[in-house]
């Protein structure tokens, strides 16, 4: 029984019959063909299809010959060497029609691998290295041969020679010889590799406020060191990632004069790091508003090099009507192994919801930021951070207090979603702890927090967002730090109830709590990619202990608007507990 599967789009004639300003409408008997062998076909019938608009008559013959060719020539690339297609012409109401029929045939199969290697990577010394790209081939005898898999096997062979050692190593002969009447093919692929290279001196180029004694914190090598491409990427990887500059290439020079001949056939190439800086100064500022702080200003300046040496410098400040802070940081130039160190100072002063508190604090933070290996999406980003801090409390019907303290934290995330700053798929996962101790009295207090978020996309245009947060306080002193405990409500936490309004009652004000637990869910449809509608339900609480919690409901609908600076949204959110409506979002403008 002929099996039909329409494919390609049909562009219905437009009161017209016959070839003239219309595509053909295309149905393939694709004859049990696999998936991804169908869909070679498709791929290459549309691209013959396509030249059909605003063809004339006398074009018909030659793009049928080309439609058939094509629908041949894409089941070749699959195995398939002795196909029958048939392509039938008729007419129905829209104009034009194909039908085309394939009979596919056997899969050809590898009978055969020939991998041959010349140069010095055939040499005794390297035996291991040749037997290593030998049992990494990947398109073994048996295996159905697929060009995209032969193209891609030629690459990983070259690779296992050409990335160390070998920088001229190169692919000298290839052949793919197929028996059609046997459905067998014969692979034959031969790599020079040509002479080995080592690293010789090191020339940089595009300097001008940077020390040189930078680019050498990174690329660390003795001249003579064999080539490696991977230290290469790795030296340009941690150059790019600094704040020095805005671009770094490092590479072998084989072009230029440099290149020298060693007596033992081996040859000596400069090595080539080519930066660009980053500007040596930058003022930033913005202005925004939002429900939970109200309108809110921010300033930063940066500089980079201070006195000739590779440190940055930042300072800022930023107000709104919670908050107050202004704070002066150094940042050392990263480590090779992607550790970003900064010192500074701060002063911070908050006044919400009837707790005001003024911090003075002198601090050192780590910071490492890497990827998932190969091509993963994958982001870790790991922070430990020590502060002393001198903070003066004034809470509302209750007594005042001052508390020197010196807290370490550390905390540790992995992010793995499709786009980082509006993701639609994918999960994060985001832990830490801390530790503290009074200064004055020697009372220790900890916390640990969980944070996780993971988003699905379901359809084209809809995806469903499920969040949760926990987190415990143990102390031995009433006399926290101000970020130590939790409180939670507003846009980011529990929607329908004000910013930092949900924790324990201490005199008339709302305090950080011991322990807290925040849950949410979310479906999103898209109508457009920048617009988009809501619908949530959060749940959470802070106080004394899990067992004391009495869930703040709250619930309602949202906009989502997508902008270059990141999404948008605009929830209006009912509190079941304050039987309360309100409003949260945000909006701010960077100048």
């Amino acid at each position: 029984m002929r099996r039909h599967v329409v494919c390609l789009a049909t562009l219905l004639a437009v009161c017209t019959t016959g070839w003239a300003n219309t595509r053909p409408e295309v149905v393939i008997d694709p004859g049990g063909v696999p998936p991804a062998a169908l869909s070679a076909i498709n791929g290459a019938v549309e691209a013959i299809t396509r030249l059909a608009e605003d063809q004339d008559g006398g074009e018909v013959e030659r793009l049928r010959r080309r439609a058939h060719d094509a629908t041949v020539s894409a089941l070749e690339t699959q195995g398939y060497f002795t196909p029958v297609v048939t392509l039938e012409v008729g007419q129905d109401y829209a104009g034009e029609t194909w039908d085309i029929i394939i009979e596919p045939g056997p899969r050809s199969r590898v009978r055969d691998v020939d991998l041959g290697f010349k140069g010095q990577v055939a040499q005794p010394e390297f035996e291991d290295r040749v037997a290593q790209a030998r049992d990494s081939w990947p398109l073994e005898t048996g295996e159905i041969f697929i060009n995209d898999e032969w193209s891609g096997a030629k690459t990983a062979l070259l690779d296992q020679i050409n990335t160390r050692d070998f920088y001229f190593a190169r692919v000298t002969h290839s052949q793919a010889t197929v028996h059609a009447d046997e459905s067998q093919v014969d692979l034959a692929v031969e790599v020079d590799s040509g002479p080995r290279v080592r690293m010789g001196p090191l020339t940089v180029i595009g300097l001008r406020r940077v020390p040189v004694s930078l680019i050498e914190r990174y690329v660390r090598y003795a001249e003579g060191d064999p080539y490696d491409q991977t230290l290469l990427d790795d030296w340009q990887q941690a150059l790019q990632s600094t704040r020095f500059f805005r671009g770094a290439f490092v590479t072998l020079d084989a072009e230029g004069s440099g290149r020298k001949d060693l007596p033992n056939g081996e040859v000596e190439l400069p090595l080539r790091v080519q930066v660009s800086e980053a500007p040596a100064r930058r003022f930033t500022s913005s202005l925004g508003v939002d429900s939970d702080h109200g309108v809110g200003a921010e300033a930063l300046f940066q500089q980079n090099i201070v006195a000739g040496l590779p440190v940055a410098i930042e300072t800022g400040l930023g107000v709104n009507r919670h908050r107050q802070r202004a704070f002066f940081d150094v940042h050392l130039p990263p480590t090779f192994r992607g550790y970003q160190d900064s010192f500074g100072v701060l002063y911070d002063h908050s006044d919400i919801e009837g707790v005001d508190n003024q911090r003075y604090g002198l601090g050192w933070k780590r910071r490492q930021e890497r990827k998932g290996a190969g091509d993963s999406r994958v982001e870790y980003e790991t922070q430990w951070a020590l502060m002393a801090a001198h903070d003066r409390t004034k809470i509302d019907g209750d007594e005042d207090f001052e508390v020197p303290t010196l807290v370490g934290t550390w905390q540790w995330l992995r992010r793995d979603v499709d786009s980082k700053y509006d993701p639609r798929e994918g999960h994060l996962i985001d832990f830490g702890v801390g530790a503290g101790v009074t200064l004055d009295r020697g009372e220790p207090f900890y916390r640990a927090s969980l944070r996780g978020q993971h988003w699905w996309t379901l359809g084209r245009r809809d995806v469903l967002t499920v969040r949760g947060q926990v987190g415990k306080v143990w102390a031995q002193t009433d006399r926290l730090p101000q970020d130590f405990g939790y409180r939670i409500g507003g846009s980011r936490s529990v929607r329908g109830y004000k910013y930092d309004s949900i924790g324990i009652r201490r005199g008339d004000a709302t305090y950080g709590a011991p322990a807290m637990a925040v849950a949410s869910i979310e479906y999103t449809h898209y109508f457009t990619e920048q617009l988009g509608v809501s619908a949530f339900f959060d749940a959470g609480d802070a106080t004394e202990s899990f067992g004391d919690m009495d869930l703040h409901l709250g619930y309602g609908v949202g906009a989502a608007f997508v902008t270059p600076a990141g999404p948008f949204f605009v929830d209006l959110a009912w509190g079941q507990k304050d039987r309360r409506l309100r409003l949260h979002f945000s909006l701010g403008i960077a100048f």
